[in-house]
């Protein structure tokens, strides 16, 4: 079997999704190519697990300080070379496509016939899932951006919908690239934000920071801030030692530190649906505290605020690649129920959603009783 495999590049989080999905097809007779687009090729860094992978420009979104700029995402992304990558890829030789919202192997995919699977956390947004923000234009990005035949959503909470537990990278980390003081610090990572804006914020209290930023080019001390560059081993060791976690909206690292009983604050990315969705569902669930802004009361309610505990996410990478190779596309029920049945909330988390539960939409509290859902 032959697939391909494309991946959004412009978050480290489907990389990192990526990651996790190559390690689980490594272990079955079957032949993996990787396609990135979204981010400029010298951008990409710790790409072995993926062997002779392609880029392509693809299509992205553009911050400054926080917020969605739309003018200069406009200016940015060229369509007409998005068209052209779209119209040129051939996929015609692969058993098939598999996109993590990544658009030109989905619309090659479809193009020329190709079978095509979305995993991703936006697939998710197709279902009866809590929404904040939304508009017309980010329905209508969610359903054509990356269009698929199959679709398998990921979330943290099934919301009686038949979607997926997240995929979690369980790399083992190396205590040999350890930063300093990263067992009593908090891991920072807001690389939408300025490091000028993110430092001024953090310098205001003397709780030891790790902050990776985008802006770092080589790893330095400045009063109580551990300043670094971007990098997985090293990110991975902080992620797991750290005290908590503070971050912007996405999907992949709040469910790692979630994995891992990491507590969380979260700093939505202004205008970005998905980042508002999340974050506000994470508040809701109880699973996350959430600031507007880059706000010091914030951060110092966060820092006394007790740890939720470990969410036990079963290896869904795992089940997706069997589930991928045996080539039963529209045989997701067992699926659902096998997945869903292994997840274990803390007890205070339990509580939260039945609350949350009663207060929005009707949702099934029990994993379990999902399989009424998707027989």
């Amino acid at each position: 079997m032959k697939l391909l495999y494309g991946v959004q590049g412009t978050g480290n989080g489907h990389i990192s999704r990526a990651r996790a999905m190559a390690r689980a097809l490594a272990g079955y007779d079957v032949d993996v190519d990787f396609v990135f687009s979204g981010r400029p090729a010298e951008r990409y860094f710790d790409m072995a697990p993926f062997g002779d992978y392609r880029t392509f420009t693809g299509m992205s979104f553009v911050s400054r300080d926080g917020k969605i700029d739309m003018l200069a995402t406009a200016r940015h992304n060229h369509l007409a070379q998005l068209r052209r990558d779209i119209r040129q890829f051939d996929v015609s030789g692969y058993d098939k496509v598999i996109s993590d919202f990544e658009p030109i192997s989905a619309w090659a995919a479809r193009r020329q016939g190709v079978p095509s699977v979305a995993i991703s956390h936006q697939a998710a947004f197709s279902h009866a899932v809590p929404k904040h923000g939304e508009t017309l234009i980010n329905r209508m990005i969610m359903r054509y951006f990356a269009p698929t035949d199959y679709a398998i959503g990921l979330h943290w909470y099934h919301f009686n919908q038949p979607i997926l537990p997240p995929i979690i990278d369980t790399t083992p980390v190396d205590k040999a690239v350890t930063p300093p003081a990263a067992e009593r610090a908090v891991l920072v990572y807001l690389p939408f934000e300025s490091l000028s804006a993110v430092s001024e914020l953090l310098l205001r209290f003397s709780q030891p920071f790790i902050c990776f930023h985008p802006e770092v080019n080589a790893p330095y001390q400045r009063e109580n801030l551990t300043l670094m560059p971007l990098g997985k081993e090293s990110f991975h060791t902080a992620l797991h030692q750290c005290q908590g976690v503070i971050a912007n909206g996405g999907f992949e690292l709040p469910s790692e530190a979630l994995s891992l009983g990491k507590k969380l604050l979260l700093k939505p990315l202004s205008g970005q649906f998905e980042q508002l969705s999340n974050v506000a569902t994470l508040s809701q669930l109880g699973l996350a505290h959430s600031m507007d802004s880059l706000d010091a009361s914030a951060v110092r309610e966060w820092l006394q605020a007790p740890k939720v505990g470990a969410i036990g996410y079963p290896d869904v990478a795992q089940a997706l690649a069997e589930w991928l190779v045996k080539g039963e596309l529209s045989q997701t029920r067992s699926l659902f129920h096998h997945l869903w049945a292994q997840v274990d909330y803390p007890e205070t988390v339990e509580e939260s959603i039945l609350d949350f539960n009663r207060s929005s939409i009707r949702m099934d509290p029990h994993p379990l009783r999902l399989q009424r859902l998707i027989r």
